[in-house]
């Protein structure tokens, strides 16, 4: 019998991790909410023609790594390995395409069979934002600006960087491909593997590859800014110029490219380099023809992705949690009125710790273990009185006080414990 063991590429994320993964989650909706970006949540799993038309049948990702399974119905599903596709779809299933421009933010979890490694699971998670419908640069500029004060309000804004680039519009992005094609033909015998099955399907990936080989071809590829029109030129320097105007720092990457021939304009990534090989973190662009080529009419669209588990091994020590109040019953009188004293704390906002079992030493062990400011020590003695003893565990100090009185007593030694 194998042992039990989570997938390989999956992980469980214990209370640590899962506080660590809500802080990111909480933050980046919080500041989505304050840009006007409202939340959407769309079915982890979709027919595959969602994902494999837009994403391209013979990229890694659909002829690698998707998993696709044919249901009890006979339809063939895939979970979904990206949410951009997800979020157009659900837009075109419920009529949205009236209503623009549309902002929406997600999170959730995606799957893609890969090979594991720091940073990168099998099971992954996402938060996102997709702007559509809005043509002009603006919209660029707005979706980078709140993915760079999301990481700012995680604490890791000093250590990424933003990567950006342009792929021009279509016009240019043709005739950028035809000249990177005419060039590395002629040296499809120094490529790698990958590269030279990218070269027949999507030329400008070979750009992304990371093999030396491929890094020494790509070194003299033609450069994409000797391709652009007037117009692609003009819209990249609205948006350097925007993020100017918002300080918003940025490095140029001529090599940085989104594959797929539905992305125009804007590329970007912000990087690190504190995890190693898998240093973006945050990843987007424009995508005018993704919506036109999943069925609907020509409409225009910006967004980004962030890996939460990137984020979360990034991010500085979160803010600790609330510490508890322990509650020590002593006697079965104290048993009995425990939960009912608990829950009238609970209703004044303090979390508090009920101990089910144990002697005195046990339970006041266990309110130390757990970071308790304080213990409420209950018996048939105090409540015959209408009291209860509050000791404070930081100091050991020790006082009776009416039953009454206790919440908001249990309130002023918290806020004493925060300033100490």
């Amino acid at each position: 019998m194998r042992p039990l063991q989570p997938v390989r590429g999956t992980q469980d994320l214990l209370p640590e991790a899962a506080r660590r993964h809500r802080r990111v989650g909480e933050t980046a909706r919080v500041f989505a909410e304050l840009y006007g970006f409202l939340e959407i949540a769309t079915p982890i799993f979709e027919f595959k023609d969602v994902f494999a038309r837009p994403i391209g049948e013979h990229t890694d990702i659909v002829a690698k790594e998707m998993y696709t399974f044919t249901d009890r119905g006979g339809e063939e599903v895939t979970l979904r390995p990206e949410n951009t596709a997800g979020v157009v779809r659900a837009v075109l299933s419920n009529g949205l395409v009236q209503s623009l421009p549309l902002k929406f933010f997600y999170e959730g979890p995606m799957f893609r069979y890969e090979r594991p490694q720091k940073g990168r699971f099998r099971q992954f998670h996402q938060i996102g934002i997709e702007l559509i419908g809005v043509a002009q640069p603006q919209a660029d500029i707005e979706v980078l600006a709140l993915g760079r004060r999301i990481l700012d309000a995680l604490g890791m804004g000093e250590r990424t960087v933003l990567e950006l680039n342009t792929l021009g519009d279509a016009e240019s992005r043709a005739a950028y491909r035809q000249a990177l094609v005419s060039y590395l033909s002629v040296r499809t015998s120094e490529l790698s593997e990958d590269s030279r099955r990218r070269l027949k399907r999507n030329p400008l990936r070979v750009l992304d590859s990371k093999e030396e080989p491929d890094q020494h071809v790509i070194r003299d590829a033609p450069v994409f800014a000797d391709y652009q029109n007037a117009e692609s030129r003009r819209f990249f320097d609205q948006v350097r110029t925007g993020l100017d105007r918002l300080g918003i720092a940025y490095r140029l990457n001529p090599r940085l490219v989104r594959g797929l021939d539905y992305y125009t304009h804007t590329a970007f990534e912000f990087v690190t380099t504190d995890l190693g090989t898998q240093g973006t973190v945050m990843g987007g662009g424009r995508y005018d023809g993704l919506i036109e080529m999943m069925g609907g009419p020509a409409v225009p669209g910006v967004g980004w992705a962030a890996g939460v588990e990137r984020l979360a091994m990034l991010m500085p020590e979160p803010l600790p949690l609330r510490s508890p109040v322990a509650m020590v019953p002593i006697g079965e009188a104290g048993e009995m009125a425990a939960s009912k004293l608990a829950e009238e704390l609970r209703d004044h906002g303090l979390a508090v710790d009920l101990g089910y079992s144990g002697n005195l030493a046990r339970r006041m062990r266990r309110a130390n273990r757990i970071g308790a400011f304080a213990a409420i020590l209950l018996g048939e003695d105090e409540l015959a009185r209408g009291v209860a003893t509050l000791r404070d565990l930081d100091t050991g100090v020790q006082c009776e006080v009416s039953l009454i009185d206790l919440p908001a007593r249990l309130r002023s030694l918290a806020d004493e414990r925060a300033v100490r």
